[in-house]
């Protein structure tokens, strides 16, 4: 068994080479599949996928990380962990689940500290049938140049007009405003592209390849930025259908302890949000039925973690800024969505094992 600590990681490259090693002595079938473009310090990028049991399987769980790139400080730790964890890898064995570990969904942001892949997109807006009209968001549209000011900090000015929205329109709708998605400004914030990225693409693949076998299927997608610091909101990631609520209600809620959200009924921290990433496994395994959830630990106050968002999205247009300044935006970004204390890994090895002895005992059932 590993150390709490020891499961998590100070930059990409060394979280893809825990979870490679970790994988390999765990006896587990790996596929890599390598990024166009290198990481922040040269190293070759990838999604890697894992699987435990049969790749024939009825029934599979899909623990997944890093869709939001810096998010995977957080995922790739409770990935490598319980590759790490042998009563957990003995329990799916002997309840005969398989389970893909996807490590790094956005392998490009987890590098390079960025919550979007190389294209500035948003992989959790970029799932859009691209063929039709793309949804709009207007009230992003009034937004985006008060969001991302020409200089950083934002000026006296700038500060007084976010307030002055704020106080219209509270906090919530400000929240949806910006996090929904948008389409129209590829330079901004929550971009949902114009197209699928290559983290669509590929993710694709992987289930294309890894879950048309299994008639149930059961997914895990490890997520942070949301919530009180430390607290693992799971947010039902599914299509609005109430079998599906019902059952990850009885795989997840605990009795009432741990209740499953959703912003369907406006119960989730999470704005409702267009061209989610889950609608993917409806198109790519059609004969499961699947139930899931976002798994979102919290970190710092929402309206911290949009400012830090805001910074680095401005440095991104801005890549003349001094290094000093460049540093700064970048470690404030980690810190909104990776709290490096040992409590705080803690509880999320603990929330994020249980959700995963959860999740197979529902698929068994």
């Amino acid at each position: 068994m590993i150390g709490i600590a020891e499961a998590f990681s100070a930059s990409y490259a060394k979280a893809r080479v825990k979870f490679l090693e970790a994988a390999a002595m765990a006896g587990l079938a790996i596929k890599s599949f390598n990024h166009p473009l290198p990481g922040r310090d040269g190293e070759t990028l990838a999604m890697d996928v894992a699987l435990s049991g049969r790749p024939d399987a009825d029934k599979l769980l899909i623990v997944s990380s890093a869709c939001h790139g810096v998010e995977g400080y957080c995922g790739s730790g409770a990935q490598v962990f319980a590759l790490h964890d042998g009563e957990w890898l003995a329990n799916a064995r002997q309840l005969e689940v398989a389970v893909l570990y996807i490590h790094a969904l956005n392998p490009y942001g987890f590098s390079h500290l960025r919550r979007t892949t190389h294209e500035n997109v948003d992989l959790n807006r970029n799932f859009q049938n691209f063929a039709q009209t793309l949804p709009a968001n207007e009230a992003y549209r009034q937004l985006h140049a008060l969001l991302l000011p020409d200089t950083w900090p934002p000026t006296a000015e700038n500060t007084a007009a976010i307030q002055r929205y704020l106080g219209e329109h509270g906090l919530r709708e400000f929240q949806a405003a910006v996090t929904r998605g948008q389409h129209a400004f590829a330079d901004g914030m929550f971009y949902g592209g114009v197209a699928p990225t290559w983290s669509n693409t590929v993710f694709r693949q992987v289930l294309h390849q890894f879950g048309r076998r299994a008639d149930h299927v059961g997914w895990i997608d490890l997520h942070t930025g949301l919530g009180p610091s430390g607290a693992g909101e799971r947010i039902f990631s599914c299509r609005d259908d109430p079998q599906a609520l019902i059952r990850a209600r009885a795989w997840w809620d605990g009795g009432g302890a741990t209740p499953i959200t959703s912003f369907y009924d406006g119960s989730s921290t999470s704005a409702r949000l267009t061209g989610l990433m889950w609608s993917a496994l409806y198109d790519e395994c059609p004969q499961a039925e699947y139930t899931g959830i976002a798994l979102e630990f919290g970190t710092v106050p929402i309206t911290d973690m949009l400012d830090a968002l805001r910074a680095e999205h401005w440095l991104h247009n801005h890549p003349q800024a001094s290094p000093e300044q460049a540093a700064g935006i970048k470690q404030r970004l980690l810190d909104a969505f990776y709290t490096d204390t040992d409590v705080w890994k803690g509880q999320i090895i603990s929330q994020a094992r249980q959700t995963m002895f959860q999740a197979v005992d529902g698929l068994k059932a």
